[in-house]
C-alpha cells in the first residue's frame, strides 16, 4: 500500500493554509533563510551567494515544477550565464517532520547530477512566501539577486520568452554595473 495518500492527508490537515498576497520585491534584500540541497549541502541564502548574481526559482507547490522546468530549459537554450537554483519552499509542521520522505521523493525524480542545485526550504519557508507572495501557486517566482542579495529582477506570471529576455537584460545590466 502506498504511503502517498496518507502523506497527502497529513499535509492537508496540518499544512499551512494561510496565503500571502503577491508582491514585487525588486530592490529589496532577499530574506536570510536556510535550506539544504538534495545533495546534502546546507545553505544560507542569500549569504552563500554573495559576490555574484544568482537566479532563484522558487516554488510553493509541486504543480509549479512544469514552470520551473521551462525556465531552466529557457536559461540553458538562451545560454544565460548565471547560476540558477530551484527552491522548493514547503511550509507547515507536518512537511518539516516528513522532510526526509519528501526530499527522497524529489531525488527519485531528479537526476543526481542536479541535486546540488535544488535547495529545499522548510523552517524558513514562511519568510520566503511572505517576501514573494504565494497566492498563485502554479507558477514559479523567478528572482534574480545581485551580488549583494538584493532583488534585481522578479517575475511570477509563468515562463515567457519576453520574461526570459528581461531577465537576461537585467543580468547584463548587473554585469556592466556591479554593485
Amino acid at each position: 500500500m502506498s504511503r502517498l495518500p496518507l502523506l497527502l492527508l497529513i499535509v492537508s490537515l496540518f499544512g499551512c493554509a494561510s496565503r500571502y498576497p503577491a508582491r514585487t520585491p525588486v530592490g529589496e534584500a532577499f530574506p536570510s533563510v536556510r535550506g539544504e540541497s538534495l545533495a546534502g549541502s546546507s545553505y544560507s541564502i542569500p549569504e552563500d551567494f554573495a559576490g555574484v548574481p544568482v537566479v532563484l526559482l522558487v516554488r510553493y507547490a509541486q504543480d509549479a515544477q512544469f514552470d520551473i522546468d521551462r525556465w531552466l530549459l529557457g536559461l540553458w537554450q538562451a545560454r544565460v550565464d548565471v547560476r540558477a537554483y530551484e527552491l522548493p519552499t514547503v511550509r507547515g509542521m507536518a512537511p518539516r517532520m516528513l522532510s526526509t520522505y519528501i526530499d527522497s521523493g524529489m531525488r527519485s525524480g531528479i537526476p543526481s547530477e542536479d541535486w546540488g542545485s535544488v535547495i529545499t526550504i522548510y523552517s524558513d519557508a514562511a519568510e520566503v512566501a511572505r517576501f514573494t507572495g504565494d497566492e498563485e501557486r502554479l507558477t514559479a517566482r523567478v528572482v534574480l539577486l545581485d551580488a549583494n542579495g538584493r532583488v534585481a529582477f522578479f517575475h511570477d506570471s509563468g515562463f515567457s520568452v519576453g520574461a526570459l529576455t528581461r531577465l537576461d537584460d537585467a543580468l547584463a545590466s548587473l554585469k556592466r554595473n556591479p554593485s
